[in-house]
């Protein structure tokens, strides 16, 4: 059934290339289209993203999109749609497979069950607190960018590169400073099993739920808290409908920038290497914005709503560790032996670099 809603999504798309011609515009998502003008090729290339207008994500495709523009001397058009222009998180990543759409930002808290092996990134306390560690990490580990990018090559998407947008930190109508506060409480996660069992590890009722319902569904006690960078906090007002906001730090919020495999080996030489050097010169500019608008975000929040904004001590950090540990066994049970042997080679490179 799922196939088929694709499919059919898939068909729209085209027909309404077939509606706009070849001149792109800014109506729904198209395939690869290309146009000649004053016998210059222009390529009108889609990317889809999982955030709202202005999110961390959107601004992150923006800059990358006029980094490809300006590189390629106009060449090089990206159009950007948003969460819900196209389908959801899972139908666009569905759709970058399927080669509807060139380029999508891939969050493994979305992609669980199409990439078992990345939900590595929703385990708990894994990654530095050190943010210039982390992004070291993810720019050099073997363990992500050559054992991991070939799971997602099997089911035909190419990670350009990963990056963070940030901690995920807590919101909640009760004070949650000890795993105990977990108990039984209806929280909101992504559709990915390992933040489930994270927060079962808590004794939490983890309730998978869509981005776009998660405010309704505070509002309504349907659920009765949520974790999200400090950004999507702010931009999505979830502090309208919720008294506490707890910066945990527990794990970070990673995401990938992502490439149709099949389409970026058909291009030519010279347009790989601007979509490259484009995505490496967005790698140190991702983790500034991360902190830009994480920054500009909390004050904006403190500004705006009587939300009760606490810290985990390091004491506090430490009694979540020891339960959130036990997920990391969960992990490998899911995932088998080439996952754990992912895990064990990435936790091996962060200890050498934590040890620097």
């Amino acid at each position: 059934m799922k196939k088929l809603r694709i499919s059919i999504l898939i068909v729209i798309l085209s027909l309404a290339f077939l509606a706009t011609g070849c001149s792109g515009g800014s109506g729904s998502a198209t395939s690869t289209s290309t146009t000649t003008k004053n016998g210059k090729t222009i390529y009108k290339w889609k990317l889809v993203h999982e955030e709202y207008e202005g999110d961390m994500q959107d601004v992150y495709c923006k800059e990358f999109a006029d980094l490809l523009y300006k590189k390629s001397n106009g060449q090089i058009q990206l159009e950007i749609y948003s969460v819900g222009q196209i389908g959801d998180a899972l139908q666009q990543c569905e759709l970058l497979q399927n080669g509807a759409v060139e380029f999508a930002i891939v969050s493994p808290g979305n992609t669980g069950t199409v990439v078992p092996e990345n939900q590595l990134f929703s385990l708990h306390f894994l990654f530095p607190e050190d943010m210039n560690k982390t992004q070291e990490v993810l720019k050099n580990s073997v363990a992500l960018n050559k054992m991991l990018r070939d799971k997602y090559l099997e089911k035909n998407i190419l990670p350009l590169s990963f990056w963070t947008e940030g901690a995920m930190e807590w919101t909640s109508n009760v004070e949650l400073r000890t795993p105990d506060a977990f108990k039984g409480l209806k929280f909101r996660t992504m559709q990915s099993p390992m933040i489930i069992a994270a927060y079962k590890a808590y004794g939490a009722n983890p309730t998978p739920m869509s981005y776009t319902e998660v405010y309704s569904g505070l509002q309504l006690n349907m659920i009765e808290g949520e974790e999200n960078p400090i950004s999507a906090i702010n931009t999505s007002k979830f502090y309208e409908v919720q008294k506490y906001l707890t910066e945990a730090n527990s794990n970070l919020y990673i995401t990938a920038t992502c490439v149709n495999p099949d389409f970026y080996n058909s291009l030519p030489n010279n347009l790989k290497k601007i979509i490259d050097e484009s995505i490496e010169e967005m790698i140190p500019r991702s983790f500034e914005i991360q902190e830009e608008q994480n920054d500009a975000a909390l004050k904006e929040i403190e500004k705006k709503s009587d939300i009760i904004v606490e810290t985990l001590t390091p004491e506090e950090r430490e009694a979540f560790k020891k339960k959130a540990l036990t997920a990391y066994q969960t992990y490998k049970n899911l995932v088998g032996k080439d996952g754990a042997e992912i895990l064990d080679k990435l936790m091996e490179e962060i200890n050498t670099i934590e040890a620097e």
